[in-house]
């Protein structure tokens, strides 16, 4: 595999971006061209192995063959029609995902912020006695629109954009003492990531989720899942909250949902869904033809070719060439491990890290400032994940000990 270099892009690249594109995101000197499995080729020619896909958005990898050919097909039918018609696509997709989880309906979107945005909005015209609080959780991200970002419990997402919306608080993950304080006469919802992804891959502690469902049924709360990163087979499971064995009122799910395209959903029970009536919410281009096909591919894929299993056997192997690495160097201090969600925790900053393994021709992630983040493809081969791992080992090791 090329080694990348300082230089990495074409320059007249770089000047469009400078000139026409809005600089808020913090970009590397990388043009990307072209995609296949887990591999990808930027422009200069150079091949790199990716351990985080489209920010976790190509659970299948790049361009995966069944989820491009229901693309091609659908695109030249019948692109876009409004959801003031019927089409056979979108209710079969409906259908898969209300078989694979908890049953009810779907309503469709194309983004896991909107999914959440959704959510808030079931959760309060639900509650027809006027409570509207819902209780999130340190740590949490649940999108950048206002309501997404003023259900995420952190401070550096809410700087300079107050007021935000009002009626959310926020408790410690995993501390169900602080969420039943929380509770009051106002409050309708609690809503939590089942594993916390951008948070730094945090799974609960045992029996914590349980709790949460206990409380909610308590006190006549809604428990919405926000699996917008866990879901769509992740984990090893269908969805992340299967791992627990409870089950929410609302799950939020976005990211791999289409295999890389664009397109998110709400899943809620047949109950629920009575209170999005008409004209109460709406997605443009939720659940478009295009959308719909290559979610149904998707999860066709992941079907046929036994994907979940693999997830699984894949979160192990990683966790095998890992683990050793808390032992081996002081800079690593934890491993955890869900499935294809995997974080590596570090004494200190990991970002020029991220550098070091692009230079060296890998592709990962940095999240909350010292967790490295992996969210792989589950079509990796055994030999992909150990290539990749040592390459993330021997950055590691160069930092020194």
């Amino acid at each position: 595999m090329a080694t990348a270099t300082k230089t990495m892009m074409k320059p007249e690249t770089a000047e469009l971006f400078a000139r026409y594109v809005v600089p808020n995101y913090t970009r590397f000197p990388l043009s990307l061209v072209r995609g296949e499995g887990s591999y990808v080729w930027d422009d200069q020619g150079r091949k790199y192995l990716d351990f985080f896909p489209g920010w976790g958005c190509n659970l299948l990898g790049h361009c995966p063959p069944r989820v491009v050919e229901a693309i091609q097909q659908q695109a030249a039918e019948l692109i876009h029609v409004p959801n003031t018609w019927h089409t056979e696509a979108q209710g079969r997709w409906a259908q898969l995902l209300s078989e694979r989880s908890f049953g009810g309906k779907a309503f469709f979107c194309n983004s896991g912020a909107e999914a959440n945005e959704g959510a808030i909005k079931l959760a309060r015209l639900h509650a027809t006695d006027g409570r509207y609080k819902i209780i999130t959780f340190k740590g949490g991200f649940h999108g950048r629109t206002y309501g997404a970002t003023s259900a995420t419990a952190q401070p550096k997402y809410h700087e300079g954009i107050g007021p935000l919306l009002p009626g959310f608080s926020y408790a410690p993950y995993g501390d169900l003492e602080a969420v039943k304080k929380l509770i009051d006469r106002e409050t309708c919802a609690i809503m939590i990531e089942p594993v916390q992804g951008e948070g730094g891959i945090r799974i609960p502690p045992d029996g914590f989720l349980n709790g949460l469902r206990e409380l909610a049924d308590e006190h006549n709360l809604l428990l919405i899942f926000d699996e917008v990163q866990s879901g769509c087979g992740r984990t090893g499971k269908w969805f992340a909250y299967q791992h627990s064995g409870v089950t929410p009122d609302i799950m939020t799910l976005a990211k791999s949902l289409c295999g890389g395209v664009a397109g998110a959903a709400i899943m809620t029970t047949a109950e629920l869904a009575k209170s999005l009536r008409p004209g109460m919410h709406a997605a443009t281009f939720g659940g478009n033809p295009i959308a719909a096909r290559a979610g149904i591919a998707t999860i066709e894929t992941i079907d046929d070719e036994d994907l979940l299993t693999r997830a699984t056997a894949l979160g192990e192997r990683f966790r095998k060439n890992l683990a050793p690495l808390v032992e081996e160097l002081p800079s690593v201090t934890e491993l955890r491990v869900c499935g294809l969600m995997i974080g590596l925790e570090l004494t200190s900053e990991g970002s020029s890290l991220v550098g070091e393994c692009m230079e060296r021709g890998l592709l990962i992630n940095c999240t909350q400032q010292t967790v490295i983040r992996l969210l792989p493809a589950m079509t990796l081969t055994d030999a992909q994940v150990d290539e990749g791992c040592e390459i993330l080992a021997e950055a590691l090791r160069g930092r020194g000990r």
